[in-house]
């Protein structure tokens, strides 16, 4: 079985869930939280953030003490997935060796369920490469854990093999999963995966699509295009190889980040309708009523994947102008974003993954915030992201876009609803938005409104940010 539904850790609600301690989730609430995602929501999957922080790596250990009732009936790593994001040492110097100590920890978690189980069980094989951008990187993780990790158990240490004394490294093998971030590497995904692929005979092949950062850098039409160009690419590819290729796709509440909701799961599926995996994200989980998110994920659950169309390729054509009007009006918006974003509270005691440019983001020379923090700004100023780039384009490239971008029109709506007029005023390439607002017809939010007026004349306090984020239904 190979989930529909991966619970993260993204920091995007408004609301703090009840299980938790305080405002920030730290370590021993996040126990709680994978095991109300599994048993509660019924969400397959938890990705487990090993990447640039601390995080407990006693997870499964911790599970199974806790709720042995529970695990007894559902098996760890057959039905219900613990999955490990690890730091790519190409790009995290620092965070480098923790890949090493990661790696360690999956032997380790599979004595923990062997003891429970009282048999040969493997709760954690699979791990998640972020930023992956050549086939190297995925094949060095793979070896190394093959050969060294497991490998080391046959060496001899003084007058015993390791296996002998320590006892025996299992599972022989984990599969990795590449994280494709960047626009070259998610439009030649197909491409790294084939390399890798090459003389291997896998049962299956998961990967891993980034949603946020490709907006934060290069626009929502752009991020999206993209993701579906890919996910077409890999559909060839799955037919090429006879191998499955499963696509893992992180979206998160806001359009800018994938329109991903319990009231939108259907245009998301539809949207992409290859990907094998949503991620479930935290405003997903704590900012509706359960029993919205419980239906949502059980309708995803029981849902199957199916083809994707092709993309025109010529359409890139257009994204170059609209890329290149969004990278100019970020320009101008930056000191404003990075202001209001001091006031965007964090929901996560620990600082979630060092990104490309690390913990603060780069785009086109501008230090910004990560994307959550960054949607979180813009909407808080009236200037929802999804509205940045558009004024490049006309109606018929629009409409063009539309026959691939399936839910533009919407994503386009909803944003317009939390656009404050008042900011074209201040920001002149603004007044064409201002101006699509009314043509469309769309119904302003007031609330939301006069919250973010005050935010413009320079009342900028988390108060008035979280009070926005709940009329909105997520952070960022």
């Amino acid at each position: 079985m190979i989930p529909r539904t991966m619970s993260t850790q993204h920091p995007d609600n408004v609301y703090i869930p009840f299980f938790a301690q305080e405002p920030q989730l730290s370590g021993e609430d996040e126990i709680i939280e994978a095991f109300y995602a599994f048993s509660v929501l019924g969400v397959e999957e938890q990705m487990w953030d090993f990447e640039g922080k601390e995080v407990d790596e006693f997870v499964v250990k911790k599970l199974l003490e806790k709720y042995p009732h529970f695990f007894r009936k559902h098996r760890l790593g057959r039905d219900f997935r613990i999955t490990p994001r690890v730091p790519n040492p190409s790009v995290e110097k620092a965070e480098a060796k923790l890949l090493l100590e990661t790696l360690e920890s999956i032997p380790r978690s599979a004595d923990y369920a062997r003891l429970f189980y009282g048999e040969k069980v493997a709760p954690i094989f699979e791990v998640i490469l972020p930023m992956t951008t050549f086939s190297e990187e995925i094949e060095r993780v793979y070896e190394l854990y093959r050969r060294y990790i497991i490998g080391k158990q046959y060496k001899r240490v003084y007058d015993v093999k390791i296996y002998e004394w320590i006892g025996e490294f299992f599972p022989e093998e984990i599969n990795v999963i590449p994280l494709f971030e960047t626009k070259e590497a998610i439009l030649n995904s197909h491409e790294i995966l084939e390399e890798y692929l090459t003389g291997k005979n896998f049962e299956y092949q998961r990967v891993f699509l980034a949603r946020s950062d490709p907006a934060m850098n290069y626009g929502l039409i752009s991020a999206v295009m993209y993701d579906k160009y890919a996910l077409f690419k890999l559909q060839e590819l799955e037919e090429e190889l006879s191998i499955p290729l499963y696509p893992i796709i992180g979206v998160g509440g806001a359009p800018f980040r994938g329109h991903f909701t319990p009231k939108n799961v259907d245009a998301v599926m539809e949207e992409y309708p290859s990907a094998q995996t949503f991620t479930v994200q935290s405003s997903f989980k704590y900012d509706n009523e359960p029993k919205e998110v419980i239906k949502a994920i059980e309708k995803v659950n029981d849902t199957k994947r199916k083809e994707t169309q092709a993309i025109d390729e010529k359409i890139f054509e257009i994204l170059d102008k609209y890329e290149e009007e969004y990278t100019k009006e970020l320009k101008i918006l930056a000191p404003y974003i990075r202001e209001v974003a001091k006031a965007v509270p964090s929901r996560r005691k620990r600082k979630l993954h060092i990104g490309l440019f690390g913990y603060s983001r780069e785009v086109n020379g501008e230090a910004l915030p990560r994307a959550i923090k960054f949607t979180a700004s813009l909407y808080s100023l009236g200037i929802p992201p999804e509205i940045l780039g558009l004024r490049a384009l006309s109606e018929g490239e629009l409409e063009r876009i539309s026959e691939h971008y399936r839910g533009l029109y919407n994503d386009i709506s909803f944003a317009l609803r939390f656009f404050n007029p008042k900011a074209a005023s201040r920001f002149k390439f603004l007044g064409d938005i201002a101006k699509m607002q009314k043509e469309m017809g769309v119904e302003k939010d007031e609330r939301h409104l006069s919250i973010t007026t005050q935010i413009l004349n320079g009342k900028i306090e988390e108060s008035l940010v979280v009070e926005a984020a709940s009329i909105r239904g997520f952070l960022g």
